[in-house]
């Protein structure tokens, strides 16, 4: 049976071992973040947590995440684990030139998700639910609230304290696999890029300023020249679709999305089945005017609605309802 189909009115938990913790810290980290990322780095304030992108010169992503503010000096940022090596990488280029440290702590990432999330979560951690894109945190733990059709949050916690907040949790909640977690990703429009699309797509080919990942009116960064010159010139030729395919086989990512003519018009970046035991797809497709037939491996691919529109939203309007 799909993960999908497992009733989640009540509380379910899911290890998340696709997502991993990269440590910002120093005197000079907000400095040193404010010039490599596409956030506001100032409006990451222990309450908000934006979305982010780094990108190269080129304006292509080469990570994106979500930045987290947990103390003075300290930020955390949350990305797919095939990222992380490769960014780290990237950024120890240039952290030599500031005072700061880049680290990735020994941490666990898990999902709870269900009608009564919010109250597990409350009851289980003593904290209060946080707004969607906002983050809560104590001594032992972090909490973000993500988008979805259901509600869920994540736990981020040094491993000895997230074993035993999982175990906590076991008594009231259903431990389920990640997969639910994925359906309900591609069902918010969130798309988390991975090693192999790394240094491929602007960020608003991934719909990234349409969820907040982009400020418009902060000073420069890596790569802003080219994703401001795409977004006040409308150059972006490629978006992020949602879709459904008529089948239960799950495409791997990276698989071709075809027109009816056999041409190439763009790959699955994520995938997932949902409770009818049909395969989700988050793909990222060239722009056309005029309605097409698509196809992956044959297979009919029918458009889903987004859950939001693709029009930019201000990370800095977004940080005042968190």
């Amino acid at each position: 049976m799909s993960q999908a189909r497992v009733p989640l009115s009540s509380t379910a938990i899911a290890p998340l071992p696709q997502y991993s913790i990269m440590e910002i810290a120093g005197l000079d980290a907000e400095r040193f973040l404010q010039g490599q990322t596409s956030a506001q780095v100032s409006l990451a304030d222990g309450e908000f947590a934006p979305l982010t992108a780094f990108c190269s010169p080129k304006g292509r992503v080469l990570a994106n995440g979500q930045l987290m503010r947990v103390d003075e000096t300290r930020y955390w940022l949350l990305l797919d684990i095939g990222m992380a090596d490769p960014l780290h990488a990237q950024l120890a280029k240039y952290a030599p030139f500031y005072k700061v440290e880049i680290t990735q702590p020994a941490t666990r990432v898990f999902g709870v998700l269900g009608e009564d999330a919010a109250a597990q979560v409350e009851s289980q951690l003593d904290m209060t639910a946080p707004a969607t894109w906002a983050m809560a945190q104590s001594d032992d733990a972090l909490i973000l609230r993500h988008p979805g059709p259901i509600p869920r949050f994540m736990v981020i916690a040094p491993e000895d304290a997230a074993l035993s907040a999982w175990k906590a949790f076991e008594s009231s909640a259903t431990p389920i696999g990640n997969a639910v977690w994925r359906l309900q990703d591609i069902q918010a429009g969130l798309a988390w890029l991975g090693d192999t699309q790394r240094d491929s797509y602007l960020p608003q080919m991934i719909n990234w300023e349409a969820l907040g990942g982009i400020s418009f009116r902060k000073g420069c960064y890596t790569g802003q020249e080219v994703v401001a010159r795409a977004h006040f010139r409308g150059q972006v030729k490629k978006r992020l679709l949602r879709a459904q395919l008529e089948n239960d086989t799950l495409p791997a990512l990276g698989t071709p999305v075809h027109d009816a003519n056999g041409k190439s018009q763009g790959d699955v970046v994520c995938a997932a089945l949902n409770a009818d035991g049909k395969a989700e797809v988050l793909a990222i497709i060239t722009q056309r005017d005029e309605p097409r037939e698509l196809n992956v491996d044959g297979v009919p691919l029918k458009r889903l609605a987004l859950p939001y529109a693709i029009e930019r939203v201000d990370p800095e309007s977004m940080s005042l309802q968190a």
